[in-house]
């Protein structure tokens, strides 16, 4: 008898890397079950009807399985559950393949009709998927291995470890995950872009030049300012209402004098100011920031720069960034989709330490020394994940340092 195969990975290779799965038809009154990791979306099997861009798959057939003879089968299915279900009069004995949608387009289109193949990116987001676990796996897994009779938690909630687990998330997310996500955008004329929808904090932004290399853009806020409310006055200098009582909201004068002006007072170099200082805003050219006493960091910038605009839920950029490529790195807190949130496998420990001493530190009546002591390891715990997940190599740290002994000329 044969074992059973425990193992974590479940997909076959040709599942992972080219996101496809084959079957040899036996009928059309049976299921065809696909087991990748990624569960299928379907919205209609008719190409005509728009939901069909819903699907994150396609389905191909081929009477003998060999290269260039697949073709895109249309209606004659439905999904449920995972599950390929065939209809029409397909017979036995015929190669059916579901292919993910990847960003090549796959293996089975019709290569004079371009719009057969499955373009997309849903196998790509499945790489490199196994140093995660996900929040509803550790959730199950705290239930089973940390919650009973004999254990330090005899009984508890599932929500109550979920809230726990959440917040887990939140707080490695800031400085422990590699929660870092990044965008690559265009800046419009209107010198703003709109902030990701699972936006916490920036980490930083740049500007990418020709040859791919980035150029650090710096926040702007200690310069300029973008006002949160704008209410127009009247003569008198009293914000004037609406008929519903409320202040009636203007554009801001800051920001167009900043969007105007505003970017070359940061494009100079160490020796030359860029622009026309004669505008009746002295401050700068009285002060002669670069030439006269010397660079101030903090404005020593060619780069432009940028600032947060909480009120648009924007950012804004300075003028000089016009129709340049940027590439924005921010944090999420990581649950942005819910329980398909990932962890990485290197801070599994880390959270189930965080989420017993959270349930145990909770409840009333609870040993202090026992509290105390789930405190010390969730603290040793979340050390240790931080510098696992720091992916310092020594190699690397060597090859930086054989640069301190290289002689400098003078």
């Amino acid at each position: 008898m044969p074992t059973p195969n425990n193992g974590l990975i479940t997909e076959t290779n040709r599942q992972y890397y080219e996101g496809a799965q084959g079957f040899i038809t036996t009928g059309t009154n049976v299921p065809y079950v696909t087991t990748f990791n990624t569960d299928l979306v379907f919205g209609n099997n008719n190409p005509n009807n728009v939901d069909y861009a819903l699907n994150n798959f396609k389905v191909y057939t081929s009477p003998t399985g060999f290269p260039g003879s697949f073709e895109e089968l249309i209606s004659n299915y439905y999904v449920v559950n995972n599950e390929i279900w065939l209809t029409g009069t397909l017979v036995a004995d015929v190669y059916l393949v579901v292919q993910l949608k990847i960003l090549s387009g796959g293996n089975y289109g019709d290569p004079s009709d371009p719009s057969s193949y499955a373009y997309g990116n849903v196998v790509e987001k499945n790489y490199g998927g196994y140093s995660y676990i996900t929040l509803n796996d550790i959730v199950n897994n705290f239930l089973v291995g940390y919650v009973g009779t004999g254990k330090i938690v005899n009984s508890v909630k599932r929500t109550d470890v979920i809230f726990h687990a959440k917040r887990s998330m939140q707080e490695f997310s800031y400085d422990t995950l590699k929660s870092v996500k990044s965008q690559e955008l265009n800046i419009p004329p209107s010198l703003s872009v709109v902030i990701p929808q699972d936006y916490v904090n920036y980490v930083s932004m740049s500007w990418i030049d020709m040859s791919g290399v980035k150029h650090i853009i710096y926040p702007a806020n200690n310069l300029t300012i973008n006002p949160y409310e704008n209410p127009i006055q009247d003569s008198s200098g009293v914000p004037v209402q609406d008929n519903f009582d409320d202040n009636i909201e203007g554009t801001s004068l800051t920001e167009e004098r900043w969007k105007t002006n505003g970017a070359r007072y940061l494009s100079y170099d160490a020796n030359n100011f860029v622009g026309n200082w004669n505008n009746g805003d002295t401050w700068l050219q009285n002060a002669a920031y670069g030439t006269r006493y010397g660079l101030d960091p903090q404005y020593s910038n060619a780069n432009g720069c940028f600032t947060i605009n909480d009120r648009e839920g924007k950012i804004s950029f300075s003028s000089d960034l016009v129709g340049k490529l940027i590439v924005l790195e921010y944090i999420s807190d990581g649950l942005a989709y819910d329980m398909d949130s990932k962890v990485p496998k290197m801070a599994e420990e880390a959270m189930y330490a965080y989420i017993i001493h959270a349930i145990v530190s909770t409840r009333a009546n609870q040993p202090e020394y026992l509290v105390q002591r789930l405190k010390q390891e969730r603290t040793a715990k979340l050390r240790n994940a931080k510098i696992r997940l720091s992916n310092i190599k020594l190699e690397e740290i060597t090859q930086v340092l054989r640069g301190q002994s290289k002689w400098i000329k003078h």
